[in-house]
């Protein structure tokens, strides 16, 4: 008899740990049902915005403090649609709120984790990384475009939006570097010599490509630790100077930073290689032969004529519908949609009287 009961209560306990066991399972699959359900739905809400709402432009700014051409910008901006975003990387601590600034545009749109830049050095394509880092937070941004704080628009937002969104590629001015002195061989075999690139830093890039630059762990240490700009002459008196100091080692990060990362990464097919921004370059009026090329022409209030933009926008006879990169053989000729078209959308460096005058010429297009 007392045998027969101890079974009963084995048997009891057993039927009560299956009976849990069960439960347990199906509350887990419950809530995996839930869970499965829920992200279903944020998809579908996702999907569903994207299909209302245009994917988005940002506009990333470096800037100083200040941003000098606030009111142009402003003129272009209210044409959007709110088909855009801005993000401005300012000196640490700065603040653009309304004694900063006078556009409502830039109110507020400073990043929090800015940090010091030293031109030249790779704290420049540190902040753009931290520039991507906060506009990808968005998932409605779709391009990411690099401007410094003296560059203009040439365009409306309309025909500037067209223009960036008739391609699936990025705009990364990006050529081989086949000159002595920018590849430093201590990046061997991290970044092999024969993806070594060079081009201007003011890209135009994908979320695809924007996310490959906020991910890198790889590329951008060896930057950090063996691309060093060579010291401007009046630092010479601190160190040894060499017979020919062409011979010093001289690399710019921004200008060698995303191409190479990309070449890296095996993205050049998914690139238009060409830059959307105008820029001259001094390499002639310089007296000091080490001063030569190292900063950009910068248009002041004398300078800015109607001419100057039709040339930069190729409407002159001297016309500017293709860029040649001798280092490679290869012309890139300026399209959109599949039809020849003017090859820039912004230029610099244009001080505030320059942009300001131009803005009341209304040469820069209609920007209502």
């Amino acid at each position: 008899m007392k045998k027969k009961v101890v079974q009963q209560k084995w048997k009891k306990k057993v039927f009560a740990l299956i009976l849990v066991v069960v439960l347990c399972f199906g509350s887990l699959l419950f809530m995996q049902m839930r869970y499965t359900h829920v992200l279903g739905l944020v998809s579908l809400q996702h999907q569903l915005v994207s299909q209302v709402q245009k994917p988005k432009i940002a506009f990333l700014f470096i800037a100083r403090n200040r941003l000098p051409l606030e009111l142009v910008w402003d003129a272009f901006f209210r044409g959007g649609d709110n088909n855009f975003s801005i993000f401005v990387h300012p000196r640490p601590g700065f603040v653009l709120n309304e004694a900063t600034t006078r556009s409502s545009y830039f109110l507020n749109r400073q990043v929090n984790d800015s940090i010091q830049i030293d031109w030249g050095e790779a704290s420049m394509i540190e902040a753009e990384r931290i520039l991507l880092r906060h506009a990808l937070d968005d998932p409605l941004n779709d391009r990411f475009v690099f401007l410094s704080d003296s560059c203009i628009p040439l365009y409306n937002f309309s025909y500037t939006y067209d223009y960036i969104m008739s391609t699936p590629t990025s705009f990364v001015d990006s050529f081989a570097d086949t000159k002595g002195g920018r590849y430093n061989p201590k990046m061997d075999p991290v970044i092999p010599v024969y993806n070594w690139r060079k081009g201007s830093q003011w890209a135009v890039l994908t979320r695809k490509h924007a996310k490959v630059v906020v991910e890198d762990d790889t590329v951008f240490p060896m930057f950090q630790k063996f691309c060093k700009k060579k010291p401007l002459p009046e630092f010479w008196r601190d160190q040894v100077i060499p017979a020919d100091t062409s011979k010093i080692h001289n690399c710019i990060p921004d200008e060698h930073y995303v191409q190479t990362l990309l070449a890296q990464k095996d993205l050049e097919k998914e690139l238009t290689r060409r830059s959307v921004t105008h820029t001259a370059w001094d390499i002639s009026n310089s007296r000091d032969r080490e001063r030569r090329g190292w900063h950009p022409v910068t248009y002041k209030f004398s300078d800015a004529t109607p001419m100057l933009i039709k040339f930069i926008k190729g409407l002159t006879c001297t016309e500017i519908d293709n860029i040649y990169y001798e280092t490679e053989y290869r012309r890139e000729w300026c399209t959109s949609k599949g039809k020849p078209s003017t090859c820039f959308l912004f230029a610099r460096k244009f001080t505030r009287t320059a942009a300001l005058r131009l803005l009341n010429m209304s040469v820069l297009g209609d920007f209502s």
